[in-house]
């Protein structure tokens, strides 16, 4: 049970410094002060997100949350198995082609090596945040291949609006003062986080 403690206290502290962050960068609008506090952005989102995810593999482990609280897993266990299983190639495939784009392109990680410019092409043509998206589908995809309804749920109602509030509220703006017009003609014609499968106009 303590791992469920500190995982809800990592995406509590996660949802308020988000705020905090969004908050902060709209009282210091300039590249270096956005670039600092997106580097404590991306360190929130390890250690309070990531960090208790990752311990919960081991400790209770994924398939004894629905036990822990009383809840029966997915129904249908070989379809949310093959569902998980789709869930976790794609989510892959957005995060490897993401990051090969940003290392590529932007000079840049997904970490704390800020990229020096704004990626549009690649899979960035189609989705600002393709990495988030993958992250999301892997979150999904986990709980679906452990049969864990507890670890969906947990994905879908905490990690995933916690973190897509930290896009909205703070990485937006965060990337509107460092990039400035390239960043948000790039924000005016390419969707947030779902493509749109059509012939994009440049």
């Amino acid at each position: 049970m303590i791992t469920v403690v500190i995982q809800a206290l990592g995406a509590a502290v996660f949802f308020a410094g988000s705020v905090w962050l969004g908050r902060m960068i709209r009282h210091g609008e300039h590249r270096a002060a956005a670039a600092r506090l997106s580097r404590l952005s991306h360190l929130l989102f390890w250690v309070c997100l990531l960090a208790p995810g990752l311990v919960g593999f081991f400790y209770p482990g994924l398939t004894s949350y629905d036990q822990l609280f009383g809840i029966p897993p997915p129904p249908y266990p070989s379809v949310a198995f093959s569902m998980g299983l789709l869930f976790l190639t794609g989510g892959s495939f957005l995060m490897v082609s993401s990051n090969h784009a940003l290392v590529r392109l932007g000079r840049g990680t997904a970490a704390f090596l800020l990229t020096e410019r704004v990626v549009t092409e690649g899979i960035y043509r189609w989705t600002r945040n393709p990495m988030s998206l993958g992250f999301y589908t892997m979150c999904v995809g986990i709980g679906l291949v452990a049969g864990s309804t507890v670890v969906v749920l947990g994905a879908l109602l905490v990690v995933i609006p916690a973190h897509v509030l930290n896009l909205k509220y703070f990485e937006e703006c965060e990337l509107e003062i460092r990039y400035e017009e390239s960043y948000l003609a790039y924000k005016k014609r390419t969707p947030f986080l779902f493509p749109h499968f059509h012939r994009r106009k440049e």
